[in-house]
């Protein structure tokens, strides 16, 4: 490239210009900046400052024509002004220039007919590395003639200081200029923040052309049998959907077309806490050279520490896909057999593996019920009760019916089965039940994926009346009904009518918006 793409877009000034390093470069650089520690394995470690997890409240769109006519404005998509995204472009602007810049040039997308070109444009080595980890790698030939069709400007070194003034949130800053396609991060140095901006832009530009979005990872069988994941950060996409018997599509971000299902990314994003190597093994061994941890502790001899949560529970670890030596080198698929989604339930009250009916998965996907994990957001310290319209409704910049429109036609056009799995508490709440074995889930993933499930014979629970298992392989029976496995039979039934009664008032809001959608008859009822 040359310093006119980088003078065009307002920088001046500009010191020595490092584009599309590879990972050998980058990480002398992070070395020699004093950025990062060498783990034993060969990973580099780096601290990403007061910020560990993302800054939901502090994300904003430009108000302007057309996107403004798209865009589901509320707490989720906030509005901000041209005239103050222009005078945060401007702090931005002057934090970067005189500065030597890492310009990164990736794609999101793996099909061909959808993925978008990305640059990102930082100050910091370590963030050249996480987006060269994340998104899809071009090749030399498709570098040559790279025109980016969105640009990120990742200002973390500057804050607004008259975020009062301005009437935002706080100091930090993560904007997008739709029209003008633009992004700019201020204030924070988390590395989620650039992974998650582009997938809100995908979850934009992809439905406005018919193609579904999806917070979700998938894999894919000896058999081209597809499975996909739903669920928000922290409910087992990662560690579930990465299987030594099936290919690793990818962990968290997909589209689905009339072709069939595609990664957005080229690397993955794990949680690492309490990570080991017999419960987690692939991705405990894709923790090697090129990795890039987030926040975790090192002992002297560079040896890490995946339980010591002291600097947050949300440490993490990126790598490219390759490292995961069975994934899908397409990074693609064919339309899926199974689709699967995960909650993490903190109050103990869903079953570990639910059947559902077409209605019931359009319910349970509008919902996007599960617990906010400790450290995932700011302020979050331990779980906590959310509903996330489609798993995801923090990415989500339209209307959540428009992502359950498209998911319901594709569900209706392929036959496709749908599962409700808790990955989160049973035999109690939370501080008083445990958290599902990962043994456990794996045994109801793996008989879904198998097809064993289907023989099971089925109960249907009172209130939420899901249909259950009796029995599943080597599964305890006594958990596959939650009521059994509390030993409090009346505080579990206090507790269930609770969570439905959380599940019936937030559902209050497409019974009101549009009767289209109204699958409240799928829901719990509670019993007089």
């Amino acid at each position: 490239m040359n310093l006119r793409e980088l003078e065009d877009i307002g920088l001046k000034n500009i010191g020595k210009v490092h584009h599309n390093l590879s990972y050998g470069e980058l990480i002398e650089h992070e070395l020699e900046k004093r950025e990062c520690a060498l783990t034993k394995k060969g990973a580099t470690a780096v601290d990403t400052g007061i910020f560990t997890g993302r800054s939901p409240k502090d994300k904003y769109f430009v108000d302007r024509d057309p996107s403004n006519k798209y865009i589901a404005w509320g707490d989720v998509n906030q509005k901000i002004s041209e005239e103050i995204f222009n005078e945060l472009l401007d702090v931005s602007r002057e934090q970067l220039s005189g500065k030597d810049l890492y310009v990164t040039d990736v794609y999101s997308g793996a099909s061909e007919t959808s993925k978008k070109s990305i640059r990102f444009i930082t100050e910091i080595a370590w963030q050249a590395h996480f987006v060269k980890n994340m998104f899809i790698r071009p090749t030399e030939s498709e570098l040559e003639s790279f025109k980016p069709q969105f640009t990120v400007l990742n200002a973390c070194k500057a804050v607004n200081e008259k975020w009062k003034e301005h009437g935002l949130n706080s100091e930090v800053f993560v904007l997008f200029d739709i029209e003008n396609n633009l992004a700019i991060i201020g204030g924070t140095w988390y590395g989620g923040e650039l992974k998650k901006g582009i997938f809100s832009m995908m979850n934009y530009w992809l439905p406005l052309e018919g193609k579904l979005s999806m917070h979700c990872s998938a894999n894919v069988g000896k058999e081209g049998d597809t499975a996909l994941f739903f669920g928000l950060s922290g409910t087992g996409k990662t560690t579930l959907s990465t299987d030594p018997h099936r290919r690793l599509i990818g962990d968290d971000e997909h589209g689905w077309d009339d072709d069939g299902v595609f990664n957005f990314e080229g690397g993955c994003y794990a949680k690492v806490i309490n990570l080991d190597s017999e419960s987690e093994p692939e991705i405990y061994g894709a923790i090697k050279d090129n990795a890039l941890l987030e926040n975790v502790v090192l002992h002297g001899d560079g040896e890490v520490d995946y339980k010591d949560g002291s600097k947050t529970e949300n440490t993490r670890v990126s790598y490219p896909i390759e490292h995961i030596q069975n994934h899908e080198p397409s990074l693609s698929a064919g339309h899926p057999e199974n689709i699967i989604f995960l909650t993490a339930d903190a109050f103990g009250v869903l079953p570990p593996v639910s059947k559902l009916t077409r209605e019931q998965a359009m319910y349970y996907f509008l919902s996007g019920y599960t617990a906010k994990v400790a450290g995932t957001e700011r302020g979050i310290t331990e779980p906590v009760a959310t509903f996330s319209s489609c798993f995801g409704e923090a990415f989500l910049p339209l209307h959540p019916t428009v992502y359950a429109k498209l998911l319901g036609e594709k569900i209706d056009k392929y036959g496709v089965n749908v599962y409700l799995v808790n990955t989160g508490w049973t035999g109690g709440k939370y501080g008083v039940g445990k958290r599902m074995s990962i043994k456990d889930t794996r045994a109801c993933i793996n008989a879904i994926l198998d097809g064993s499930i289907k023989n099971s014979k089925f109960d249907t629970t009172k209130t939420f009346r899901l249909h259950v298992p009796k029995t599943l392989g080597d599964i305890n029976p006594e958990i596959l009904n939650p009521r059994n496995a509390w030993s409090d039979k009346d505080a579990f039934d206090k507790t269930r009518d609770t969570l439905a009664a959380m599940f019936i008032k937030n559902f209050k809001k497409y019974q009101k918006e549009d009767s289209e959608f109204d699958y409240s008859a799928a829901g719990p009822k509670i019993e007089e």
